[in-house]
């Protein structure tokens, strides 16, 4: 999901944007323990999530997951909000070229990572896979950090979604409500779709992706044949990567990107885990940057290289449905205005299903209360873990209402950079737990999915991490010495010590679940 209010002067910005087996050697030291029987293969798991890989019940292949993951990042939320500021922000008109380097070092992460999905197949993704690599203690931490990351995003989104769909509500149907109001409502329909089984929302999150891409398509066709500056392969180009503050910019452009690491979350209810969560996590990243790459050097074009930077500055999101209107017609310009709404629904969806599983692989290893592994029965979905979900979104929704603060500017700028900053971390966590899980046993991979392209990838994110945390007052809009710039970035840090220490404490007072942490 894009983060777009990552800078001064957000609330001008929203204005405008709402008018094969694994064996004991594959395990970390301590989870090869006497007492653990060696894992199963993936093609032996059945897991409560789904029936076995050979039976209908596994109800998702590859376009299903793809639509969960591009879901997730928002394409047309990206477009009208995180391009146009991205370019304000950073002043950069390399933008194009920012998001096709940010796909190739995703594209190498993505070596290893599905690597690892095809040894383990679990629902806890980075909970798990750092769990095998790096051990039980460091995989806890990991796992509240994920939890804290992936609860935060979804529910900061429902600040902006209650906010643009009231502002949407008012002024084509005069209907006044509160953005509360609107949020709840939201939270009502995601929870009903979160009850369901799996195959239904990934049906329902397909219509609207397709909607959202031939909206940012159209719009991205028209741009070339309005061009004031003529068409320029320019912004593709190293040297207009070097016309900003490119740290900013990457960071930025980054945020567009959350979600593509969600495919390993479905590997239990996919028909082929070995195969569909790499191919899947592949094509989305590919999908992912080619397409915002594209879209961001059309919006260059049609707005003029000469002209993109100062006229995103002045009008924000604004500008978008202005190049809508100018180079396609105004009843477009206003069809998109709702189509966001329903980007922004998509992307909530999406991470709800998310942080379900999160809670569902975490109570089924005992982490947290067993409760959380129970499925439903007949649509097979962790339908504790969406209720629980749902609760938290419901009551973070119902304080920041009542404190009567702007739901944009706190809620959904607070807690989504504090999501994506977290998802960084995690990344780079995983990263070092596949190096570390291949070493000790190579399992038929190639050199550069076991140790290469996991290192290469860590180093990257971990460099891209410190640069968002010496960037985080510019993301949040506030002064360097807000309290905000350092308590925000500090939950991540306390969250993972907690889970350590949770891990330390579950080792000494009850080693039977500790045994049983990353068995799935």
């Amino acid at each position: 999901m894009t983060l777009f209010v990552l800078h001064v002067g957000q609330w001008r910005v929203i204005r405008a944007l709402s008018s094969d087996e694994p064996r004991r050697a594959n395990l970390p030291r301590e989870l090869s323990a006497p007492s653990l029987e060696p894992p199963m293969a993936i093609s032996d798991v059945a897991s409560p999530l789904s029936a076995p890989a050979d039976q209908p019940g596994r109800r998702i292949g590859v376009p299903g997951i793809v639509f969960f993951v591009v879901s997730a990042s928002a394409p047309l939320t990206v477009a009208a909000g995180g391009l146009p500021t991205s370019f304000a922000v950073s002043r950069t008109l390399g933008i194009p070229a920012l998001y096709v380097v940010l796909g190739v070092l995703l594209i190498v992460f993505t070596g290893g990572y599905a690597a690892m999905s095809r040894s383990i197949a679990n629902a806890g993704a980075f909970y798990a896979y750092v769990t095998h690599g790096l051990g039980r203690v460091a995989g806890v931490g990991t796992a509240f950090v994920a939890l804290l990351s992936y609860n935060t995003m979804q529910v900061g989104l429902y600040g902006i979604f209650g906010f643009t769909t009231a502002d949407l509500l008012k002024s084509r149907l005069g209907w006044d409500l509160p953005w509360w109001a609107v949020a709840l409502a939201g939270v009502a329909v995601v929870a009903v779709l979160g009850f369901r089984r799996i195959d239904l929302n990934a049906r329902v999150l397909g219509v609207l992706l397709a909607v959202e891409f031939l909206t940012v398509l159209v719009f991205d066709i028209a741009q070339f044949g309005g061009a004031p500056d003529g068409v320029s392969a320019g912004p593709l180009g190293w040297d207009a990567v070097r016309t900003g503050a490119t740290g900013a910019a990457m960071v930025a452009a980054m945020a567009s990107f959350m979600g593509f690491e969600a495919a390993a979350i479905y590997a239990e209810e996919c028909r082929d885990p070995r195969r569909t969560v790499a191919r899947a996590t592949y094509i989305a990243v590919a999908v992912i940057a080619g397409f915002y790459a594209f879209t961001a050097w059309a919006m260059t074009i049609g707005a003029g290289p000469s002209q993109i930077i100062e006229r995103s500055g002045k009008e924000g999101p604004g500008m978008v449905w202005g190049l809508a209107t100018q180079h396609v017609n105004r009843a477009f310009s206003d069809t998109a205005q709702f189509f966001l709404v329903t980007s922004l629904f998509a992307a909530l969806l999406s991470f709800h299903n998310a942080v379900a599983r999160y809670f569902y692989s975490l109570g089924r290893d005992g982490v947290l209360p067993g409760p959380l592994a129970r499925t439903h029965a007949r649509h097979r979905s962790p339908h504790i873990g969406s209720a629980t979900q749902t609760v938290l979104a419901v009551v973070v929704v119902v304080a920041f209402a009542a404190s009567g603060k702007d739901p944009v500017l706190t809620l959904f700028n607070w807690l989504t950079n504090l999501g994506a900053l977290g998802v960084m971390l995690l990344l780079a966590l995983t990263s070092a737990a596949v190096v570390a899980y291949f070493l000790r046993d190579a399992r038929n991979e190639n050199l550069w999915n076991r140790l290469v392209a996991p290192a290469l990838a860590g180093l990257g994110l971990a460099a891209l991490f410190v640069v968002c945390l010496r960037n985080f007052d510019a993301l949040l809009g506030a002064d360097k010495d807000s309290p905000l710039v350092w308590v925000l970035p500090g939950m991540i840090f306390v969250s993972g010590l907690v889970g350590v220490v949770f891990a330390l404490v579950l080792r000494a007072t009850r080693p039977e679940v500790y045994e049983r942490i990353g068995r799935g």
